[in-house]
């Protein structure tokens, strides 16, 4: 049990690992920013480009709920899936957006180094 436990220390003291756990932590909270964004913001705006209709009551009724008789209605709740869609989309795209400008930044720096470095070489 001894070497488990030392593996298992000396893999959670890798520096990957922290990052990772930083990573998930924040992902979270930017989810519930995304989130917030999708249903607060844009998909109201959807729903008042649709008529007023909120996105998410959207469904097919493949049988009517009769009361009568004790049946719940079954539906296709479509409307459901294209919201999943629509926050897919909007993630995706706000990722690709906070990406592009880290790596630009990155590259920015890397060039600015290298620019350094080169004329430090030129005064020596």
């Amino acid at each position: 049990m001894g070497k488990f436990a030392s593996d298992f220390k000396e893999f959670i003291a890798k520096g990957n690992v922290v990052d990772m756990a930083v990573g998930v932590v924040i992902g979270g909270a930017f989810n519930k920013i995304v989130t917030s964004l999708v249903n607060d913001i844009i998909m109201p705006l959807v729903g008042l480009l649709c008529g007023g209709l909120d996105v998410t009551d959207w469904k097919w009724v493949i049988r009517a709920a009769d009361e009568a008789a004790g049946t719940a209605e079954n539906a296709l709740a479509y409307g459901n899936f294209i919201q999943a869609i629509i926050d897919f989309l909007i993630v995706a795209f706000t990722l690709f957006v906070v990406l592009r400008v880290f790596t630009k930044l990155q590259n920015a720096r890397k060039k600015e180094a290298a620019e350094e470095a080169k004329e430090e070489a030129k005064a020596e």
